[in-house]
């Protein structure tokens, strides 16, 4: 007969994690709903995007855009205009990530009241 023992997964620091790194980028306050709205709205300027979330600074929209951009999940464009124009677009990799964020989306909404029920208790 043979005995299984239960071994509890675990996620340490150590070296790059993958589910910490990823989470800590996309689980910040702004990243999903910026990835949201371009998934919406298509391409954006700066200005578009910010009018789409609202409530978010311009130092934090473009911290936020910066680090998008270098993980490969929005491309910035700039076009050699006066003024400068410079729209954003999800890339190929952001464009994949969507149905999970839409998942997420559709579990929150879903989940909502029930959420906010057991935090009332």
């Amino acid at each position: 007969m043979l005995i299984f023992r239960k071994t509890m997964k675990t996620f340490l620091a150590v070296g790059d994690c993958p589910v910490r790194n990823i989470l800590s980028r996309l689980g910040d306050k702004w990243s999903l709903l910026v990835l949201i709205s371009l998934s919406v709205n298509g391409t954006l300027r700066f200005s578009d995007i910010r009018k789409s979330i609202g409530d978010i600074s311009q130092r934090m929209l473009a911290i936020t855009l910066r680090s998008l951009e270098a993980d490969g999940l929005v491309s910035r464009t700039v076009y050699a205009e006066v003024p400068p124009k410079v729209e954003y677009c999800l890339t190929k990799m952001g464009e994949e990530l969507l149905p999970h964020i839409q998942n997420l989306v559709g579990w929150a909404v879903a989940n909502t009241p029930n959420i906010i029920e057991s935090r009332q208790k």
